[in-house]
């Protein structure tokens, strides 16, 4: 108890710098495979402080990436990145959107214990409204159309305050390895995967992370959350031949076609008897005027499922429907998987460690052990099964952040926003497990 009272202690001395840093990476969001600027900030922070600090290509497998934006497009964030005052030597290693760090303290012979911490922000206009609080304060989004809207600005944050915290109090620390894996590109589920895959999770025992919840009460602990809905993302392009549509529609092939066909069976998907299934098309472009045959269509798919043989099952469906409709057609159809995420479980012993530290924080005024209710998806379910295969643990845990007497504002929304003490309340159980696990 005495070393959580330490860490306690140097939160507060901290607290301020947490919330600061958090306001910083708020102002500057970059979406995934483009953290150019917050990758830097992140290397250049933990090589101040003395981590051994991997980064770029050395933690990600550049052949397991999925979805990383054009060539265009990551020229032009990496110039906005450089305008943004970060150098070009800070940025050499994360060219081509190679946007994952690393920092890693080595004290002695003992466990390793890994925490994972997201990055980036999602494409969507922040509100401007006067009672939105980072338009009151001074800190909304710069970047039109682009905020932090899940609360990954206040993960890095946290990531960087525990990395801190640890180099204060390493003489104190038991033996062992800990690592802190900054993650890009984890809407979408696309970054986790390449990241387990380059191998910095091999030699790793214990392996954590968290997400702030705006929609849960602050003061509220989830010790684990094993609701992860597997999923996989797909963006499908229909290509036809255009015509006249009044003189000659016959000599068409009709992608628009293809494709309504495909959004109306795929959402007609008999549902799984196992688990919960889930199916969307977000997004369906196509056509360039009415007096023309449409020869080309876009869609944006997304499967679920409760466990990855459910997700899989409704991902083979919409495969076979996609492309039996492109045949009905007679169009061409080009189907890309560009995100991933499978199933994930937390391990029970490590579930009862982060509730063990949750009471001896004396920091949350409820505490739950286990959520599985079916939700969202995270691709962190690939760190998971990474260091579980080979006998280590993993748990993933949720904050409250939502304000005293609100019912909080929802993630993926434009008024998003949380109650920054709960940057404080993770930090204090990231560092409180590690101590346990460095113990054990």
């Amino acid at each position: 108890m005495e070393i959580i009272k330490v860490l306690n202690r140097e939160l507060e001395i901290i607290r301020a710098q947490i919330i600061e840093t958090r306001r910083d990476f708020h102002q500057y969001p970059e979406v995934g495979w483009t953290e150019f600027r917050t990758a830097a900030k992140v290397a250049a922070t933990l090589q101040h402080l003395g981590y051994e600090v991997q980064k770029g290509r050395e933690v990600i497998r550049e052949e397991v990436r999925m979805g990383v934006p054009s060539e265009a497009i990551l020229e032009a964030s990496y110039q906005k990145a450089l305008k943004s005052g970060i150098t070009e030597a800070e940025l050499e290693a994360f060219k081509g959107g190679f946007t994952g760090v690393v920092g890693t303290l080595r004290l002695g012979e003992g466990p390793t214990v890994a925490m994972r911490f997201d990055m980036d922000a999602i494409k969507l206009l922040e509100s401007a409204k006067e009672e939105h609080r980072p338009t009151k304060e001074g800190f909304s989004s710069t970047c039109h159309g682009i905020m932090h809207g899940c609360g990954h600005d206040g993960h890095t944050a946290v990531g960087l305050g525990v990395a801190s915290i640890l180099m204060v109090v390493k003489d104190k620390l038991p033996q062992g390895t800990i690592k802190l894996i900054f993650q890009p590109s984890e809407e979408g589920v696309r970054g986790a995967k390449s990241m387990a895959a380059s191998g910095v999770l091999d030699d790793v025992d214990y392996v954590l992370a968290c997400h702030v919840m705006a929609n849960e009460p602050i003061g509220k602990i989830i010790c684990a959350s094993n609701g992860f809905l597997a999923t996989t993302k797909l963006d499908v392009q229909f290509k036809g031949v255009p015509a006249h549509a009044g003189a000659t529609p016959n000599q068409g092939n009709n992608a628009l076609l293809a494709a309504c066909t495909a959004v109306t069976n795929l959402h007609g998907i008999s549902r799984h008897s196992e688990g919960a299934s889930r199916i969307n098309v977000g997004i369906l472009e196509a056509g360039s005027d009415r007096n023309v045959i449409p020869d080309s269509a876009f869609m944006k798919v997304e499967t679920r499922g409760e466990t990855s043989e459910v997700n899989a099952y409704m991902r083979d469906y919409a495969y076979r429907i996609i492309k039996g409709a492109a045949d009905m057609h007679s169009v061409k159809v080009n189907i890309n998987c560009v995100g991933e995420a499978i199933g994930g479980k937390s391990d029970d012993a490590l579930v009862k460690t982060v509730e063990t530290v949750a009471h001896e924080v004396n920091r949350f005024d409820e505490v739950v052990l286990v959520s599985d209710k079916p939700g969202g998806s995270e691709d962190f379910s690939y760190m998971m099964e990474t260091v579980q295969a080979h006998g280590g643990q993993a748990v993933y845990f949720m904050v409250g952040g939502a304000p005293v007497d609100t019912k909080g504002v929802g993630h993926h929304t434009s008024g998003f926003d949380f109650d920054e003490e709960a940057l404080i309340k993770s930090a204090s159980v990231f560092l409180g497990v590690i101590v346990k696990l460095l113990e054990a």
